[in-house]
């Protein structure tokens, strides 16, 4: 059985982030914390540990329940990680996509189809 696990790696494997890449990214600007350090991709990660990631605007929790090398399916990967995030940082998560503003159609600049429509009109002859 392993023991320990580079950080970058173990993220990729449970899927909290989609690629290895973007987990080391995530290691390199000091969005990840072990056990209320910094960690640097090479980390080695162990069982019981706590994993604190910065997804603005939030932070969220992890406790290392089991440690996986390579990625495999979701179902399982739900066993070797336990999220323990506050339900108040949940919540900002929340309020933070409830204020994003979306343009409603016709506001603003034309999209491509609406320009190709305006050209359309503008070259046919009445």
């Amino acid at each position: 059985m392993i023991e320990q696990v580079r950080i970058d790696k173990y993220l990729w494997a449970v899927r909290i982030f989609k690629t290895r890449t973007l987990a080391s990214d995530a290691c390199k600007k000091t969005r990840v914390f072990v056990n209320g350090t910094e960690a640097k991709p090479s980390r080695m990660t162990r069982v019981n540990d706590k994993i604190n990631i910065k997804f603005p605007p939030i932070i969220r929790s992890f406790i290392v329940t089991g440690l996986l090398e390579k990625r495999v399916s979701a179902s399982i990967a739900v066993d070797n990680i336990k999220e323990i995030t506050s339900q108040q940082e949940l919540e900002k998560l929340n309020l933070a996509k409830n204020n994003f503003v979306q343009h409603e159609r016709g506001s603003g600049r034309p999209t491509k189809k609406d320009r190709r429509q305006i050209n359309k009109f503008k070259d046919t002859e009445i």
